[in-house]
């Protein structure tokens, strides 16, 4: 087993698909795959289950796993004791996010950041996409996560990744059991959705906009769970990026595939003009930087 080994591991088993933890890694599929071959032969047994739709990991691999994470954080954590040893960053920097990305864990950069350079000053905002934008166009953000395309101007933009969206409903909704959705059935049903300025409102008004879709937003809302919580009392659907729907508070909800032609849910960070603390900020999106499925 070797480190490399380790980082696929995990990142397979959070991903639950060759293909986008191929991408993760920054490996070719091929690649990542005969690693996993190579270490499931070495140990003699699978690590996982293979499907048309998603990778799973066997009883074994569910009893490596904890331990090629605690190996994945003792290496972040020596790496980050050397970087404070031989530099030391200060001054301030300016950190925005839209709630729930799903791509990366935002709450644990902040706090590897905090850990690694102790003497920098974390300046975190959390509001939506488009407000985040504009934040960083007026120079008021360094840095930001943001879940849209539109209206970026000259900001520099990097694609961390993306996910599909799905549409949520209750079991006793007339869609629960249909087999695939079609636009049609989506006009004039009642949708929970987000406030303007979170990218998803927009991606859902200009997707429905372009397939003919009429909709009545019943409810607007600033705040995942709120959304999922309302969508069970059956005040109205939502269509969401698919890690919403794998979240604890979405249990008992029924997740429908959105039809063929719906953009996928796209997780960026976005700069300004170059700063040296944002550069050494992005340097620790890597795989052992708490990115999640």
């Amino acid at each position: 087993m070797d480190f490399r080994q380790m980082q696929y591991l995990v990142t397979l088993a959070d991903e639950e698909q060759f293909t986008r933890a191929a991408a993760v890694c920054g490996v070719s599929q091929s690649g990542l795959s005969a690693a996993i071959r190579a270490l499931e032969d070495e140990l003699g047994t699978s690590l996982f289950d293979r499907t048309t739709r998603r990778v799973e990991p066997t009883p074994a691999g569910l009893a490596l796993l904890p331990h090629a994470r605690t190996l994945l954080a003792q290496a972040a954590a020596a790496r980050d004791a050397v970087v404070r040893a031989t530099r030391e960053l200060s001054g301030s920097l300016r950190i925005g996010a839209e709630q729930c990305l799903g791509i990366v864990d935002v709450n644990a950069l902040l706090d590897r950041v905090h850990r690694r350079y102790p003497l920098l000053d974390l300046d975190f905002t959390q509001a939506g996409s488009h407000e985040l934008v504009r934040l960083v166009r007026d120079a008021r953000l360094d840095l930001a996560f943001v879940a849209t395309e539109e209206h970026l101007g000259p900001v520099n933009r990097v694609e961390l990744g993306r996910r599909p969206m799905v549409l949520l409903a209750t079991p006793d909704h007339r869609l629960a059991r249909v087999g695939s959705l079609h636009w049609g059935d989506l006009t004039d049903l009642d949708f929970v959705d987000f406030q303007e300025s979170w990218a998803i409102r927009s991606l859902n008004d200009s997707t429905c906009l372009t397939n003919g879709v009429t909709r009545h937003v019943r409810c607007t809302v600033n705040d995942v769970h709120t959304l999922l919580d309302l969508v069970h009392r059956g005040l109205g659907t939502a269509i969401v990026p698919q890690h919403v729907a794998a979240k604890p508070q979405a249990a008992g909800l029924v997740t429908l595939s959105m039809p063929i032609g719906t953009p996928d849910w796209v997780v960026s960070t976005i700069t300004g003009e170059p700063s040296t603390t944002a550069a050494l900020v992005l340097d620790l999106l890597d795989v052992d930087l708490a990115l999640t499925a």
